[in-house]
């Protein structure tokens, strides 16, 4: 008798170091969840802030491309105005006779040519108007005239010239265009 109630206590024992085993191998595997789930939460967050850097570094790379194009737009602007004066000048004085007035437009025309170089040398171009079809993108009408021989909408006369900044239109030229009936 003693050896039935010896094995009834062994195989109490070992259902108990089963049903333990058993806990332990359940509670090993909800750690191992957990551990996962937190793994895949943290590889989540590493490629959403890979890719915010990156974009971050797009947009910072553009904007130092634009500040590097664009940044002295407002200079650019301020010298448009000294030479619009040089043009305007040489408008007042070139059709003057006087030998010593002579030379100084050839002297005034030769600084306009040497500034406008080195404001290309940095962006800036002219925008070419008289004779072109007019292009609200570029040219700024400020009146219409009828004129033969001419298609409509073609750019007669100049007011202001126009200029662009890599290509970005920093001011229109004003112009008047035909508008025959």
């Amino acid at each position: 008798m003693e050896n039935t109630e010896q094995e009834e206590i062994n195989v109490k024992g070992e259902s108990e170091a089963s049903k333990e085993a058993e806990a332990e191998v359940k509670a090993t595997e909800q750690e191992e969840a957990v551990t996962e789930k937190k793994e895949e939460d943290f590889k989540e967050k590493y490629f959403y802030l890979a890719a915010q850097m990156q974009n971050m570094e797009k947009r910072f790379e553009r904007e130092k491309d634009n500040l590097y194009k664009f940044g002295n737009e407002k200079v650019m602007k301020d010298l448009i105005d000294v030479l619009d004066n040089f043009e305007r000048t040489l408008g007042f004085i070139e059709k003057d006779e006087d030998e010593k007035v002579k030379n100084i437009v050839v002297g005034i025309e030769m600084i306009t040519k040497m500034f406008l170089d080195s404001l290309n040398k940095h962006g800036l171009k002219k925008i070419e108007a008289l004779d072109l079809e007019f292009d609200p993108n570029f040219h700024e009408a400020l009146s219409q005239r009828a004129e033969e021989g001419k298609e409509n909408n073609t750019i007669v006369e100049v007011f202001q010239n126009g200029y662009t900044l890599n290509d970005r239109v920093l001011r229109a030229a004003k112009v008047i265009i035909v508008k025959n009936d």
